[in-house]
């Protein structure tokens, strides 16, 4: 069983409009709504490749009831643990120009978590943790909980046993670099602001002095570069590939989550999280990819490296 934390859930809506143009008004061809979150995400594209797979976080209002039923309805295998809040669950919008491929994304903040249902969550997490091979934490806080709280929740799942990937940005993923995941998957713009420096490899290197063992850094179209105990990998897509991006790196946090719990060496792992993120941009929503796509990718992946480069 492989857990996602998602703090802020949230029920992701896509409009798809002919062109997007400011300051004007707009016919939508297109309504997609679907449960969603960073850990959401990546806990349904676990499940269509088979893993048994618990999500977590919090739900709350009439928008967290939508985002649970159709938890139950779009994403079968997905036990969900989701811990209620007063608060409601945030949407976030995604505006995708159909003649260009662009999307324009609007995130709402999320509800604010008080002290009570903080603890709450902790003792329905530190309870799951006995039956998980992997934890991913995965996303922004939501108002009211403090900016270390990726931080105490890896030195849980540390304390357990239990091997712990972070993605998340800013403050959260400073404090939680210092409490030594397993794991990191910032992007390029992420990696630079947790450690000062625009250059990939330098920034992969300073963040695992930081405290990450592994940093697995997005570099958009370019696939994934991974700076691990065992060496330094490159792993790149065979083409650039045009679609709505959102979820991409929801998806390859999947495959490395995934390939984790299938005891796959690194080279495989980066393959499976870069053919997932490339099918994922060729799919209408986030939390889902495109199965053929996926499957003819996989092969096609093109992964350098260099063993123990540590």
């Amino acid at each position: 069983m492989i857990l996602t934390v998602t703090l802020n859930t949230a029920l992701d809506i896509t409009y798809r409009v002919p062109s997007l143009r400011p300051h004007a008004s707009h016919r939508v061809s297109e309504v997609t709504e679907r449960p969603g979150g960073k850990g959401v995400n990546v806990a349904r594209v676990l499940a269509a490749l088979g893993h048994e797979v618990t999500v977590t976080g919090f739900a709350g209002g009439a928008t967290g009831r939508e985002l649970r039923d159709r938890l139950a309805d779009r994403a079968p295998g997905v036990v969900d643990a989701l811990v209620p809040v007063a608060g409601a669950t945030r949407r976030t919008i995604a505006v995708v120009d159909a003649r260009t491929g662009d999307t324009t994304q609007l995130n709402e903040p999320g509800p604010v978590v008080g002290p009570a249902e903080w603890s709450a969550f902790q003792d329905v997490y530190e309870g799951l943790l006995g039956s998980v091979s992997a934890v991913a934490l995965c996303g922004s806080l939501p108002p009211g909980l403090p900016v270390g709280a990726y931080a105490g929740l890896i030195r849980t799942a540390r304390a357990a046993g239990v091997p712990v990937l972070l993605d998340t940005s800013g403050e959260a993923l400073r404090r939680g670099v210092a409490a030594r995941p397993d794991v990191i998957k910032p992007n390029a713009e992420e990696l630079a602001e947790l450690t000062g420096s625009h250059e990939p490899l330098r920034a992969t290197r300073d963040a695992r002095r930081r405290g990450a063992r592994t940093v697995v850094a997005s570099l958009g179209a370019d696939g994934l570069l991974a700076h691990t105990p065992d060496g330094l990998w490159r792993a790149v897509p065979p083409a650039h590939v045009q679609g709505n991006p959102t979820g991409a790196g929801d998806s390859a946090v999947a495959g490395l989550l995934s390939a984790l719990a299938e005891h796959l060496p690194w080279p495989d792992r980066l393959a499976r999280a870069v053919a997932l993120s490339t099918a994922t941009v060729l799919s209408p929503a986030a939390g889902e990819f495109d199965r053929p796509a996926y499957e003819e990718l996989l092969g096609q992946v093109a992964v350098t490296g260099e063993v123990s480069a540590a």
